[in-house]
């Protein structure tokens, strides 16, 4: 391999958008990283902003950056070298986390997607929820807003929980007519959102026993840094006597970034040796 480079992994969410650097290798290192919420802004200047940025603080230009990848909504993204799938980049930053996680879960604002990880972090099958399915994160996101929370305050605030209540509608649209209800009938904001936490993850055990997925299973996306989230799969999972080990990781909501940076810089060694366009 040739000596260490810059690449750059962009991923653009529904909500926010997140940028990595790092530094390429036989053993790459995270150099720097920002996220930024889109709040009714021009995703592709937000994009731009963030790139610009994390170049300033690190004192590096355009030209020092070997490959500028994207993911997610990458249309949004200008400069860039090239595009790679969410799925794919999940893949690798879960692989990235931990090089013997055998799936990866993403939690994304819109579907869950469940892969089954092969060699160096490659996708060997997945399945995911529907987009109506009341298990994404904006779906929880909706929800708190409706409760006046902000979405990083539910995971401690499902901890308070001692009697939670789950919404029974599988859709979205249903599931958030339930917490209405829940609280015409005064069910308190802890049991509220531990009951949504708990039926989130009972739609993410359904679905890695659907795929037949192997353990380890490290999560990725926001929803990876919600302490709620992670108790109430843990306890789905012991209720049921299911034996997947889940791992998260402080970098969770970063995962697709850094796989866009990471199979940035597999491309760029694949295109020098003239190999062509291995992954996307």
């Amino acid at each position: 391999m040739e000596d260490k480079f810059y690449t750059m992994g962009v991923d653009v969410g529904g909500s926010s958008i997140k940028a990595v650097l790092v530094k390429y290798s036989d053993a790459p290192e995270i150099v720097d990283k920002h996220i930024e919420k889109i709040r009714k802004r021009n995703p592709a200047d937000v994009a731009t902003e963030i790139i610009n940025y994390l170049l300033e603080r690190n004192q590096l230009r355009y030209r020092d950056i070997t490959y500028l990848a994207s993911t997610g909504e990458g249309e949004m993204v200008t400069h860039k070298r090239g595009h790679f799938y969410s799925m794919t980049t999940h893949a690798k930053g879960g692989h990235f986390f931990y090089p013997e996680a055998k799936t990866v879960v993403d939690i994304g604002a819109f579907y869950v997607k469940a892969i089954m990880l092969g060699k160096g972090g490659r996708v060997l099958n997945y399945k995911m929820t529907g987009q109506c399915a009341s298990g994404s994160g904006q779906f929880v996101e909706n929800i708190s807003r409706y409760l006046g929370l902000a979405i990083e305050e539910v995971g401690e605030m499902s901890l308070q929980s001692d009697n939670p209540e789950t919404p029974s509608g599988i859709c979205a649209v249903l599931a958030e007519t339930d917490v209405i209800n829940m609280v015409s009938r005064g069910i308190s904001t802890p049991n509220i959102i531990k009951g949504i936490h708990l039926s989130v993850a009972g739609s993410i055990i359904r679905l890695l026993t659907s795929l037949k997925a192997e353990s380890p299973i490290v999560i990725t996306g926001g929803m990876g840094l919600n302490k709620g989230m992670v108790q109430a799969i843990d306890e789905v999972l012991k209720n049921g006597k299911y034996k997947f080990e889940i791992l998260t990781h402080p970098d969770a909501i970063y995962a697709g970034a850094i796989g866009a940076a990471l199979w940035g810089g597999f491309r760029h060694i694949k295109l020098a040796a003239g190999e062509g366009q291995a992954v996307h």
